[in-house]
């Protein structure tokens, strides 16, 4: 009998843009990483160490920073060190200059950032990439531009891989004349992926934005340009429910399953956004305990 597919990395959301805050200390940060451990997870994803004026360290490189009382970013490192987990560490979005195409503002500040960030927790065995936050749909906000700059830039300060997390433009989040075909999407995706080589090394689309119908065919033909370009495809299974009229509450596992066994076929590892909050025996939902549940029932965990 074939073996399950597993979730083998989760994001980690801590400056909880859209979600919100568990306000979880070193004890349950502790409590949370010693599960991965013994569920299979190897990677997680610092989502984005910095956004506007938020920080998980009290950074001097950030304008305007709100106080930053506590190192969560060290917490992180360390906990990974000692339990052989990877990090790989988000950049800084402003959530503003590149939003008005002003990419150069955007690329300086990201600079600054690594450079600090490499200072800080460049040491760490558990420091095994980076991830570039800037989230896109297709070849626009000078998209090539910040890939190519920021992910540059990381390499230069740790040469380790990079990681990017776009999404399709589909109907579960754009409506109209927005939405994007397939077809439209591997259109874009070609000349991103053709523009940036060496920029960023893995691809994890996000997989909640296109029907359930559309996934297989969605990433069979991504796996296919990573192929072409040299772009190691994971694919980013997102654990909370865009089918819900709010944001956002924990998947369903009877859909959840079916992106899962989806991308099986093709991601070479699956990652999640995001356990902690979604699908860990943690969480503030209680729903997520049961989703976790689910899940090892599957997995035969």
């Amino acid at each position: 009998m074939p073996t399950a597919p597993r979730i083998t990395g989760t994001f980690l959301d801590e400056i909880t843009h859209d979600i919100p805050s568990q306000n979880w200390g070193p004890k349950q940060w502790r409590k949370e990483f010693e599960l991965y451990k013994q569920i299979g997870i190897d990677t997680v994803v610092i989502i984005r160490a910095g956004y506007q004026n938020k920080c998980i360290f009290p950074s001097k490189t950030i304008p305007d920073l709100l106080p930053i009382h506590d190192d969560i970013g060290e917490t992180f490192f360390s906990l990974a060190d000692e339990l052989g987990i990877s990090v790989f560490f988000g950049t800084y979005d402003s959530g503003f200059h590149w939003y008005r195409r002003s990419w150069w503002k955007e690329v300086d500040l990201n600079k600054a950032f690594i450079d600090e960030a490499g200072e800080r927790y460049g040491h760490h065995e558990s420091f095994k990439g980076w991830y570039l936050c800037h989230e896109t749909s297709r070849n626009d906000a000078h998209i090539i531009e910040l890939f190519n700059h920021i992910g540059g830039h990381c390499k230069q300060v740790k040469d380790v891989p990079v990681l990017i997390s776009p999404f399709p433009q589909g109907a579960k989040q754009f409506s109209g004349g927005a939405v994007m075909s397939i077809d439209e999407s591997f259109d874009h995706w070609e000349r991103i992926f053709a523009e940036t080589h060496g920029a960023f090394d893995i691809c994890a689309f996000q997989d909640g934005q296109i029907h359930y119908q559309e996934l297989p065919n969605f990433i069979q033909g991504i796996g296919e340009l990573g192929k072409k370009h040299g772009v190691t495809i994971w694919s980013n299974l997102e654990t909370f429910d865009r089918d819900m009229p709010i944001k956002f509450p924990p998947a369903d596992w009877r859909y959840l399953r079916i992106k899962l066994e989806a991308a099986a076929p093709v991601a070479e590892k699956i990652i999640t956004f995001e356990f902690p909050h979604f699908m860990s025996p943690n969480s503030c939902y209680p729903a997520a305990h049961n989703l976790f549940d689910r899940y090892c029932e599957y997995a035969g965990i």
